[in-house]
C-alpha cells in the first residue's frame, strides 16, 4: 500500500493527535484536511460558529457562501463520500477505551454541543 500524503495544514498538536486517529476512515488528503479545518473551526472562538460561512471564516450571506473555503467545507460535509457511522463508531471506541471518559457506575460523560443548559 502506498503511503498517504500528509495534510497541508495540520491542526494544533493536541487536536492533530486526536484527529489523526480518524485518518484511516478518510480516503483522500482533501477529506483529511477538511476534517481538521472543520473541527478546529468548531473549537475556535467565533460569534457565529454554527454557520458554514463562520466556520470557513468568510463573510455571512451569499458572498461568503461562494468563497472557496466555504465551498470546500460544504463539499466535505455534503458531497464527499465518507462513512459518518464508522467515524462515530471510532469516536465512541476511543472514548470507551480511555479510563477518564468511559462509562462507569457513577455515571457517564455526555458530550452536547448545543449550548443549552442541562439539569
Amino acid at each position: 500500500m502506498d503511503e498517504r500524503l500528509p495534510v497541508l495544514r495540520p491542526a494544533p498538536a493536541p487536536v492533530e493527535g486526536y484527529l489523526s486517529r480518524f485518518d484511516w476512515l478518510l480516503v483522500s488528503r482533501s477529506q483529511r484536511q477538511a476534517l481538521r479545518d472543520y473541527v478546529v473551526a468548531l473549537l475556535g472562538p467565533r460569534e457565529r460558529n454554527k454557520t458554514l460561512t463562520a466556520l470557513a471564516d468568510t463573510e455571512p450571506g451569499r458572498a461568503g457562501s461562494m468563497h472557496r473555503e466555504a465551498q470546500r467545507l460544504q463539499w466535505f460535509l455534503s458531497e464527499s463520500h465518507w462513512d459518518h457511522e464508522a467515524l462515530t463508531d471510532q469516536r465512541i471506541a476511543m472514548l470507551v477505551a480511555d479510563p477518564r471518559t468511559r462509562p462507569h457506575a457513577q455515571g457517564a460523560l455526555v458530550l452536547d454541543d448545543s449550548g443549552d443548559r442541562k439539569s
